[in-house]
């Protein structure tokens, strides 16, 4: 079942001025950084209880997210909600007609399992699906 909006994710050409300005700027308490490396992602975050704002950015310049700042230039990216059992959800959502990017879930920051509802699913807004770890 959805429990939460973990988070909200915004693409950025350049991680280090963008984590400064949510810093420095708007006073955000930063969280750290982390490699996804099968999203091919960077990712900074600043927690919000109860969510938190994502930096996204391409490691080493590829992946969805340089595909997507060659586009688009940056902006917000994605909207996250988290969930208690990512694969009910999932199965449901399915049964319901929603298309994924892919055919399960993959592991994302925070040692979490993660998939992608895709955009024409929902009214053109990309969409993740979020089972936090253990330590989360």
């Amino acid at each position: 079942m959805i429990v939460a909006l973990d988070h909200v994710a915004i693409a950025v050409p350049d991680l280090e001025a963008s984590i400064k300005r949510f810093m420095e700027d708007f006073g955000l308490t930063f969280e750290g950084t982390e490699d996804v490396e099968a999203a091919k992602t960077s990712t900074a975050f600043f927690p919000l209880p109860p969510t938190s704002i994502e930096l996204v950015h391409p490691l080493r310049g590829e992946g969805p997210i340089a595909k997507y700042l060659e586009k688009k230039g940056g902006g917000m990216h994605h909207l996250c909600f988290r969930t208690d059992n990512i694969e009910e959800d999932i199965a449901r959502l399915k049964e319901k007609g929603y298309q994924f990017l892919s055919d399960g879930p993959s592991n994302g920051a925070h040692n979490s399992k993660v998939i992608f509802i895709h955009p024409k699913s929902c009214d053109g807004v990309l969409i993740e699906l979020n089972q936090p770890g253990e330590e989360h």
